[in-house]
């Protein structure tokens, strides 16, 4: 039953929610209570007074409103039905003997949108990026203790997206004592990964199947791993036995950790090199001569306006390299922009091609890691392209 206390839409705003798109614009409503908390969770209705769900709004924000449950399912039930439903998928996916560090909740791919939940082992890294899911913490500590009794819980909610929402970068423990170290197995290797000073909740778990790729492609090659932060895609390629693999970062930490996790899967760092330097001057600067080279950038546009920007970036990276990789060897290139889709990102790699006069064939594209599932009702959510380009 409609109260003053609801949310109703425009005429014709229903259909995204009807097809159960989470997101709701600022422009789609037509009434809202006058007074309220932001974060506050509503139940929504179309104009014809028809019980779409419920979700939370938050009036700083242009995207006001994000839907957690799209019947009259009261939302905390839903909430807590949907974290069921993502422990069930991952225990399906994953055996703990093989890989124990993988995304346990992927926010709106798992119908819990502004929350995203990584686990290193027994320990948990949480984020927050809106101010609905960053008001209900205490609520979600309660519930991941209760169905995963963890030994830990870690808050990295340091998101650009959490300004938009009126909040502040946060990280902190929340839960349990957290190690400066933690190892876990990833089909079968083993790494090294610091939860509080490494990038993102610690590793890079969305590249899983794309390193499992890697390493059924490198044997007997030469590869460059480019971006190597702690050398995840050098130890696939290593164990995968290539003949030899260079790793390039501009972390002198991250370097220090992939030497480690190579020594650690009981692989000789004597038959690789780890260089310390700008990826771009590295390129321009060396021969590159080797079998595969994988470039596997930071974001380059993390907002809007920084898309122009960025696809140069992207041009002169590939560019640079397909000018000088040898006839009949594999340039993997990928991109984590969400603001680059597939489509620009393509054609971005057609121009760098273009321009280093190198006929090039796509012969794979990104393999989507399990544990990162995409919400076909929410295409929004797909930010990873990686091309697989064989140079002629």
């Amino acid at each position: 039953m409609m109260t003053d206390r609801c949310i109703v839409l425009k005429p014709g705003k229903e259909k995204a929610i009807i097809n159960r798109h989470h997101w709701i614009f600022s422009g789609a409503i037509q009434n809202m209570p006058t007074e309220f908390i932001d974060g506050d969770v509503f139940p929504v209705y179309s104009s014809e007074k028809k019980l779409l769900g419920s979700a939370y709004f938050n009036r700083k924000s242009q995207l006001v409103g994000r839907m957690v449950a799209f019947d009259a399912t009261p939302p905390l039930e839903a909430m807590q039905r949907n974290l069921e439903a993502a422990i069930a998928l991952r225990n399906q996916l994953f055996r703990a003997s093989d890989t124990n560090a993988f995304r346990l909740i992927n926010g709106e791919g798992d119908r819990l949108p502004g929350l995203v939940v990584d686990r290193y082992g027994d320990v948990l890294v949480v984020q927050f990026s809106t101010l609905g899911m960053d008001r209900l913490r205490n609520w979600w500590m309660d519930a991941l203790i209760k169905e995963l009794k963890p030994s830990a819980i870690y808050e990295k909610s340091n998101l650009p997206s959490r300004k938009e929402e009126g909040l502040t970068p946060i990280q902190q423990s929340l839960f349990g004592q957290i190690s400066d170290e933690i190892e876990v197995r990833e089909n079968g290797l083993r790494f090294l990964v610091s939860i509080v000073e490494g990038q993102k909740t610690g590793f890079f778990l969305d590249q899983r199947e794309m390193r499992l790729w890697v390493k059924q492609l490198a044997k007997k090659k030469r590869v460059l791993n480019c971006f190597s932060y702690t050398g995840a895609f050098s130890v696939y390629a290593a164990a995968g036995g290539a003949s030899q693999v260079d790793s390039v970062d501009i972390s002198e930490t991250a370097m220090q950790m992939a030497r480690r996790n190579m020594q650690l899967n009981g692989i000789a760092v004597d038959n690789h090199e780890f260089y310390k330097a700008d990826v771009f001057q590295f390129l321009r600067e060396r021969e590159l001569n080797y079998d595969l080279i994988i470039l596997d950038p930071p974001a380059f546009a993390k907002r809007r306006k920084d898309l122009i920007a960025a696809c140069r970036g992207y041009k002169d990276i590939n560019r640079i390299a397909l000018q000088k990789m040898p006839k009949g060897s594999l340039l993997l290139t990928c991109s984590c922009s969400y603001h680059v889709d597939a489509e620009l990102f393509q054609k971005v790699i057609f121009q760098a091609s273009v321009e280093a006069n190198r006929v090039v064939r796509i012969i794979g594209m990104h393999r989507v890691a399990s544990d990162h599932p995409l919400n076909i009702c929410h295409p929004e959510g797909d930010y990873l392209k990686s091309l697989l380009l064989y140079v002629e």
